[in-house]
């Protein structure tokens, strides 16, 4: 943690939200005129779309199942713990963006599934932002988590997390119900020790719980909308939150316990707004007198 560089992450499993919830930041960021370092969480794959075929062959083919885009193995766990240490220390640090469409990499002239150059953070950043897989990982080599200043988990009840995944992949990326089944699969054993872990390191975590049934996900004809869902928001730590006064904004909302408020899902975007907008007050406040004293 760094009070002069802080640090944001949102971590989630591939289908569980992140994305939505990274827009309700942004628009945070620009309502109250915060620069932020954007960092996405595929560009610390080690490969490219090409890359990370072959090297699922491979395993597959020396009888390892189970190589995938959760594990330490195909990801540079080394290096995203390197660039949150130096921006904690410094503000400063490398990137790169994973081009996931012919529309994302068409401006760089390059094809969808590969990497741009690594390319050092702007200059004069307020806070670095994070949103990807593995915002709070830990392993025997690397430990992610202890350098966020606000560490999100966005992780809805597995069965509507694969309806997201099917459906965004099948529409989206193309894939068929059977090639994305495969995925949800091999991945499983990653899920388990890589993504599960980090959610109870999070000082938040919103959890989507559906109120339609979902026991079969691979059938679902549509993703439950968020008016057909609840979503159950956890504080790791729950003082200095001001629970009535989000009881009071959130209409239909209740505490099911004394850290754990449960908001209606259209209300979720409403409920992190009041929430985060005074954390990023205070984060950037506390930076700016630091910086001001440096330059005074």
């Amino acid at each position: 943690m760094s009070e002069r560089h802080p640090i944001v992450a949102i971590t989630g499993s591939s289908g569980a939200g992140t994305s939505t919830v990274q827009r309700t930041f942004e628009e945070v960021f620009r309502r109250e005129n915060v620069k932020a370092a954007i960092i996405e969480g595929d560009s610390f794959h080690a490969f490219d779309r090409k890359a990370m075929r072959q090297k699922m062959a491979e395993a597959e083919a020396s009888g390892h199942r189970h190589f995938s885009h959760f594990g330490d193995e195909a990801n540079l766990f080394g290096e995203l713990e390197n660039l949150f240490r130096s921006y904690a220390e410094s503000g400063t640090g490398r990137r790169r963006k994973y081009l996931h469409s012919a529309e994302e990499a068409e401006p760089f002239k390059q094809e969808a599934g590969t990497f741009t150059p690594w390319e050092d953070l702007p200059v004069g950043s307020d806070l670095l932002f994070y949103e990807g897989l593995h915002g709070g990982v830990v392993t025997d080599t690397a430990n992610i988590a202890k350098y966020p200043d606000l560490l999100i988990g966005v992780v809805p009840v597995i069965n509507l997390e694969w309806i997201q995944k099917l459906h965004r992949d099948r529409s989206m990326r193309g894939y068929s119900t059977e090639a994305v089944t495969d995925t949800i699969l091999r991945r499983m054993n990653d899920y388990v020790h890589y993504i599960c872990p980090q959610f109870a390191r999070t000082h938040v975590n919103f959890q989507r719980v559906p109120m339609v049934d979902t026991s079969n996900p691979f059938i679902a004809r549509a993703v439950p909308t968020a008016d057909e869902s609840m979503v159950v928001i956890r504080f790791a730590n729950p003082a200095g939150i001001d629970f009535q006064y989000l009881l009071n904004m959130v209409r239909d909302s209740f505490m099911s316990r004394a850290n754990t408020v449960v908001v209606p899902g259209g209300k979720m975007e409403l409920a992190m707004q009041l929430i985060f907008t005074p954390f990023i007050w205070r984060l950037i406040e506390r930076r700016r007198k630091l910086v001001g004293k440096a330059s005074s």
